[in-house]
């Protein structure tokens, strides 16, 4: 008798906590070509961003988290996904049309021109799982009828279009662009986001993230701050470009609208997490803060790093990362594991308490023991693969792999090799390649084994180049 009413006892327990538990909500914060040091906590002292900074001194920042591209689509694939673009073959933004089959001596590969329906996103996962899901901002993963937010998972979508960048930042944000290797323009008629004259476009996006979270924080949620800034055209609020013009020019990391558009964005973080925290979520909200690749070289300085987005050198890929999980992360947590874009979709699902689905996920690893200081991951090397071309400077198709501290940079056009130890020298200014020839050979001879995994589609040569 005595045994029944303890095993009774026991199961009200466990079914009362398993009641109290709140489960967890997910803000995800993905910045359009924000640099790596474009942020305090990562070494800046022009860029205002006290709210980012907050999060990593509450949270954990990865000094080495990378995008899984240079360049957008592909990483908000990745994001999406938890796979490679080079498995999804979606390896450029969308659309391209940088080639020049005259000027470039090899043929681009092949790439979808949109994120196929039948990946199951992280979207979809948590929507599966009782979330709300909503996303804001951009989206740039396919056009219309098809190949919107509302295919992929996301209940409301506000601003997710097909294009990668507003007309203007200005309501209603309309503007016109020379579509690419065509002396024609392109005029974007359709507001991104509904608003009236004088509102500003990373504003108006906050003001929606923040209204659908407190009309839903009695449910779990997962928001997408996928925000068109700090993209271009470069257009700040002018009173806090006013604020930058009183820097000595010598001492600014970028440009002015520039440093008032990222301060917009720290203002962004400052608003949700208040909104957060005054819905009574905030221990069981996870907040990720990242950006799609590095940052435009017109717009800002990404020394040390080499180089900037577009590029297959670091300023290109190395991107801020920061964890905020409370109750579960160590407040101001620094880390040093190789990580990217692909690790969200399972380390989101682990963090909630859901089943992980190594199926769709199956290039990204849960981060969950990282974050929680409980272990390592089972990671040995990273790669990327860009058989494109594009028009920022230092950039040019080819393979990558990161290996420890190593770093081996395939060129596609010449076959050349780049070998950099990150450790020594993140400035990428010693190429070993001559050197340490075993160590490269080995490092491409792993890449190449990875391309095939994927399948990933190959440049081929291009028969109308005109070149010597």
């Amino acid at each position: 008798m005595f045994r029944f009413l303890l095993l009774n006892f026991s199961f009200v327990f466990l079914s009362i906590s398993w009641v109290d538990a709140k489960p967890l909500n997910v803000v995800f914060y993905l910045i359009d070509d924000m640099g790596w040091k474009d942020i305090g906590a990562n070494g800046s002292d022009y860029y205002q961003t006290p709210n980012i900074d907050k999060l990593a001194a509450d949270g954990m920042r990865f000094t080495n988290g990378y995008a899984v591209c240079s360049v957008c689509s592909p990483t908000r694939a990745s994001v999406m996904t938890g796979k490679y673009p080079a498995r999804l073959m979606l390896t450029q933004w969308l659309p391209s049309g940088r080639w020049d089959a005259k000027k470039h001596k090899l043929k681009e590969a092949r790439y979808l021109a949109h994120l196929p329906l039948e990946e199951f996103t992280i979207a979809e996962a948590l929507r599966d799982a009782g979330y709300k899901t909503a996303f804001m901002g951009k989206w740039h993963l396919g056009s219309e009828p098809y190949y919107f937010p509302r295919h992929q998972g996301f209940d409301i979508n506000v601003g997710g279009r097909d294009y990668g960048a507003p007309g203007s930042y200005w309501y209603p944000y309309q503007g016109r662009w020379l579509i690419p290797t065509t002396p024609k323009l392109y005029s974007k008629r359709d507001t991104v986001v509904e608003g009236k004259e004088g509102d500003y476009l990373i504003d108006r996006i906050a003001e929606e993230g923040d209204k659908f979270i407190r009309a839903h924080a009695d449910q779990p949620f997962f928001l997408m701050m996928s925000h068109y800034g700090v993209h271009t055209p470069l257009q700040g609020k002018p009173d806090k470009v006013a604020r930058y013009e009183k820097i000595p020019e010598d001492q600014r990391q970028g440009s002015l609208q520039y440093a008032a558009m990222v301060e917009s964005i720290d203002d962004s973080v400052g608003r949700i997490v208040k909104a957060v925290e005054e819905m009574g979520v905030l221990d069981n909200t996870m907040i990720i803060f990242t950006s799609d690749n590095g940052g435009y070289w017109r717009a800002t300085k990404n020394k040390p790093l080499r180089a900037n987005k577009g590029s297959n050198y670091e300023g290109g890929l190395r991107v801020p990362v920061i964890f905020k999980w409370p109750g579960a992360i160590k407040p101001g947590s620094v880390s040093e594991v190789l990580m990217s874009s692909i690790d969200y979709y399972p380390t989101i699902l682990a963090a909630a308490g859901l089943d992980l689905i190594p199926t769709q996920h199956m290039d990204g690893v849960d981060l969950t023991p990282v974050l929680k200081g409980e272990g390592n991951i089972d990671r040995e090397s990273l790669f990327w693969h860009y058989p494109h071309y594009n028009q920022h400077p230092q950039s040019f198709p080819g393979g990558i792999i990161r290996k420890g501290d190593w770093k081996l940079i395939e060129r596609f056009e010449d076959g050349g090799l780049e070998l950099y130890n990150l450790g020594e020298d993140v400035r990428e200014k010693r190429n070993l390649a001559s050197q340490r020839p075993e160590l490269a050979q080995r490092m491409l001879s792993e890449m190449r084994v990875w391309r095939h995994i994927v399948r990933a589609d190959p440049m081929k040569p291009n028969p109308l180049y005109e070149g010597k």
